[in-house]
């Protein structure tokens, strides 16, 4: 086959696929505030949701952010996005990781007061984007009810997107999402004995 041939025979090849993609982007015609879940074992789940973040702050928009678990020492996320305190409302309300704290009522105690902060962020109308950071987890652990967690996800505003991280999603928060990304651990530095490091890690 000549290299004419070839560059012919792609040019129809992506006709045709640009063509499906047109009439599926065509067909899409509705607009509503997205519940995303971000989960799996691998290491970007966190990372993906600020991304996010800093997407939404890019169209202008208004953003909470509420960390569970994390919260025994600062990351990154936080320092940076402290720096912008009109855009963005940050909370962090962990105490560490479980098996740091080895304190079950404790540990309650802390997701509580961190889904009350949630409840508001969902509840304020000039909030558009809410990043739930390692909800999962929280939720996995059966630190708070995961009904009314549901039943506060369903009742935001039509137009608010919510985002939750964190390894371990429950099969009721993946089956309410509207896209649920599964993150895979195919290979860690840390098991290679390198340890945290800035600026990936923390």
């Amino acid at each position: 086959m000549s290299d004419s041939e070839k560059e012919q025979r792609h040019k129809k090849r992506m006709q045709r696929h640009k063509q499906v993609v047109d009439d599926k982007i065509n067909q899409a015609e509705q607009d509503k505030g997205l519940l995303l879940v971000i989960t799996g074992n691998g290491k970007g789940k966190s990372s993906s949701g600020f991304g996010m973040v800093a997407r939404a702050l890019g169209h202008g928009m208004r953003v909470g952010v509420v960390q569970f678990i994390k919260g025994a020492y600062s990351t990154g996320e936080e320092t940076f996005y402290r720096r912008f305190p009109d855009e963005v409302e940050y909370h962090v309300m962990g105490d560490g990781f479980t098996w740091d704290t080895q304190n079950l009522e404790q540990d309650i105690a802390s997701a509580e007061k961190g889904w009350e902060v949630c409840k508001q962020l969902i509840a304020d109308p000039d909030i558009d984007v809410v990043l739930f950071d390692e909800l999962n987890i929280v939720l996995k652990m059966r630190y708070l009810d995961i009904d009314m967690v549901l039943a506060d996800l369903e009742n935001r505003a039509e137009m608010k997107h919510i985002i939750i991280t964190g390894r371990g999603a429950p099969e009721a928060i993946i089956d309410a999402a509207d896209t649920v990304s599964r993150i895979d651990d195919v290979k860690h530095a840390f098991r290679a004995g390198i340890r945290a490091q800035k600026g990936i890690e923390l």
